[in-house]
């Protein structure tokens, strides 16, 4: 797909092209200059950056005529090999700027397509990069052998004309259906994963948050593990889930996910579905936030609406504030004043993350019971259940005498709901007084 190209192939060098409508010209350069890290993080190297600022995108090439003659002019001068827009573009305005500019031309969807498949390690993440990409080739099939090479050929590029047109749709839509259900079919296996989870009463924590917050530097941190981490974005794309031990001895699982970023591709948000059902299932999600970033406000909302998207509003959410040893002592003040709710953490540093497992540790408890359980150590099955109880619950006082053992806890209320159905093994269970 978009990453056919050699390892050894030359450095593209880009040029980067916004839209200012009205007066929005800060928070257009602040996304062209997320555009320039999105560039480098798909290999190319910015040359050139050209702003328009008008009330709304020319519906024939974007940028109105007059300027695409003075962006051509200034490709020509500094060697362009590809125009990247910030921006979705339409078949019609991809054709007419591709003619008009004589060299490759690419929109913001296309190039985070681009990242992603150059990311993806997993037999999953591949397929899911591969479905969004040709969802988005579909739609642009208009007969263009130009623009077929430039989305990276492979798919129904023999024979001329309408012939043509008609099999490079048929054989996408076939690739379509059968990527589908593949992914279907990992979908159902990552279900059957949690469903395992679910029964074994093992609360999991979901990382989510935009593309280079940190999370999985936090990850890290939290698992002790050595995800790749890295000041780039899109570096994980794959769910990692690792196990972590909490200050009461009570086990959990995190899961870190891919980062979001705004204007997100609807094609790749429903591809990625299966792997952000990740978020959907979990007990608690951590929102890591990069603190220093210039346009925080603007990640926090893209990210709200990414888990809108997905159907994750109602995931209970703590926000992380991360990157905090980057600001000065007033301004961590005047965040934790203006959201006292929220945690503030340096993942690099390891600062606040002790207080995070707290709160993690707190939130998790608030579905729990306090309850007496008795037990039969002469059974395996009830000797398997202690160990259990042990694991996910927080275990207040054991009694044993001969081979009953009495235990109070703060257990989650789904577990106690595997113990009461647990069959006629288990002993009487009954809430505790507090």
């Amino acid at each position: 797909m978009a990453d056919r190209r050699s390892a050894q192939a030359p450095v593209e060098r880009a040029a980067l092209v916004g839209l200012a409508a009205g007066a929005g010209r800060l928070d257009a350069e602040l996304s062209l200059t997320e555009l320039a890290g999105l560039a480098d993080a798909a290999g190319a190297t910015v040359v050139l950056r050209m702003l328009q600022e008008r009330a709304k995108p020319d519906p024939a090439t974007f940028i109105g005529s007059g300027k695409v003659t003075a962006l051509a002019a200034a490709c020509d001068g500094t060697d362009v090999d590809v125009v990247i827009f910030d921006h979705e573009l339409s078949p019609g305005q991809l054709k007419q700027l591709e003619q008009r500019l004589e060299r490759k031309v690419i929109d913001r969807t296309q190039l985070i397509l681009d990242i992603f498949a150059r990311r993806a390690r997993t037999r999953e993440g591949k397929a899911q990069v591969e479905l969004a990409q040709l969802k988005y080739m579909l739609p642009r099939l208009v007969g263009s052998s130009a623009a077929l090479s430039r989305l990276g050929g492979g798919i129904g590029t023999r024979g001329p004309g309408e012939t043509k047109l008609e099999t490079d749709r048929r054989r996408i839509r076939t690739r379509i259906s059968v990527i589908g259900r593949d992914i279907d079919q990992m979908r159902a296996r990552r279900a059957q994963l949690r469903e395992r989870r679910h029964k074994q009463s093992v609360p999991t924590v979901a990382l989510v948050g935009y593309t280079n917050a940190g999370k999985t530097t936090l990850f890290n941190r939290l698992t002790q593990s050595d995800a790749v981490a890295s000041d780039a974005l899109f570096v994980t794309l794959d769910p990692l889930v690792r196990q972590v031990r909490l200050p009461d001895r009570r086990e959990l699982l995190v899961s870190d996910t891919v980062g979001f970023i705004d204007r997100l591709p609807h094609t790749l948000v429903a591809a990625f579905r299966a792997t952000l059902e990740e978020v959907v299932e979990a007990d608690l999600a951590l929102h890591v936030i990069d603190a220093a970033s210039p346009d925080r406000e603007r990640c926090i909302a893209a990210v709200r609406r990414v888990l809108d998207e997905v159907g994750a509003h109602d995931v209970p959410l703590v926000d992380v504030y991360n990157k905090v040893d980057l600001l000065d002592a007033d301004e961590r003040t005047r965040l934790q004043a203006r959201d006292p709710a929220a945690v503030l953490i340096s993942a690099q540093e390891g600062n606040g993350t002790a207080e995070l497992l707290e709160i993690v540790s707190s939130r998790l408890a608030l579905d729990t019971r306090r309850i007496t359980i008795a037990f039969d150590a002469g059974l395996e099955s009830d000797r398997q259940q202690i160990g259990r109880l042990y694991r996910v619950a927080r275990v207040l006082s054991h009694v044993q005498t001969g081979d009953r053992v009495v235990i109070e806890a703060d257990v989650p209320r789904r577990f106690i709901e595997r113990l009461t159905q647990s069959g006629p093994d288990t002993g009487e269970v009954r809430e505790s007084g507090d």
